[in-house]
């Protein structure tokens, strides 16, 4: 089933909505109870993602009939919705709040995130910062671009120019890799030029596809996580493969995954975080 720009914009427009109705209002006024966690304690869960997922949910149910719909918190109760993105003709993926460790703690780095997924391929997503309004987005071969809620033209969207290992710099997520590779990859770090963690994929897949970095990696490799921000990554002339060389897929739960301006250096950085 095609996804058109126009549909993309009324998914955009949904996202929007829930934002301004169930998440800013409750920024930075959480109470105690408002917070809970899910598979650890910084795992967390607010009441705002969960009315923000259900404000989502039913905007898409009346606008997209036919789509299922996989959100991180529908899938933590219900976790056997993740083989929707498997099955289901067109599977819409949310993340209500990317970052809410962030968003529970008052910092203003957080988003809501979405993909669509037909016939267990990323064929659209957007990634929204509720706080300025503005937006990534991408069809899949029609490039990524950045627009602005004030109305200013969007723009397009382009990774970095490859640089060599040490002169590159980017987010590397190693807290969720497994048994030694995370210890190898959090020694190898000072091999680039500076690394960092937003603990919010949003903001950097935001940073990847603008050019502002050139690497990402990450350990765990949920769908509301990544599916979007890869997409719009690879419109915008990015390279991603699983660290093992794989193509990434909305099924895929494990194996990594690396980003880099081009094949060339996602090679090179592989060899110097991961092989070398």
């Amino acid at each position: 089933m095609p996804f058109s720009a126009a549909d993309l914009d009324d998914l955009l427009a949904i996202l929007t909505a829930a934002a301004d109705a169930e998440i800013l209002p409750r920024f930075q006024r959480l109470e105690d109870d408002d917070v809970g966690t899910k598979s650890g304690p910084m795992d967390l869960v607010t009441v705002a993602d969960r009315a923000a997922e259900a404000a989502i949910a039913a905007a898409v149910a009346a606008r997209f009939p036919t789509a299922a719909f996989v959100g991180e918190e529908s899938v933590a109760e219900d976790p056997a919705r993740l083989d929707l993105l498997g099955t289901a003709d067109l599977a819409i993926v949310v993340d209500p709040i990317d970052g809410t460790f962030n968003f529970a703690s008052g910092l203003p780095l957080f988003g809501v995130m979405a993909a669509v997924v037909a016939g267990g391929e990323t064929i659209a997503g957007i990634i929204l910062d509720p706080l300025t309004g503005s937006h990534m987005t991408a069809v899949k071969g029609e490039g990524a671009r950045l627009g602005f809620r004030d109305g200013r033209p969007a723009r397009p969207l382009r990774v970095a120019a490859a640089e060599p290992v040490g002169e590159m710099h980017g987010c590397v997520s190693w807290s969720y890799m497994p048994g030694s590779l995370r210890e190898t990859v959090a020694t190898r770090m000072a091999r680039l030029a500076a690394t960092y963690n937003y603990r919010c994929a949003a903001h950097e897949y935001r940073l990847a596809a603008t050019g502002a970095c050139h690497v990402l990696a990450y350990g765990k490799l949920m769908p509301w996580d990544h599916l979007a921000g890869c997409l719009i990554h690879t419109e915008a002339g990015g390279f991603s493969a699983k660290f093992d060389g794989s193509p990434y897929c909305p099924t895929d739960i494990g194996g990594g995954l690396l980003l880099a301006p081009d094949a060339t250096s996602w090679r090179a950085l592989r060899e110097a975080l991961i092989e070398g």
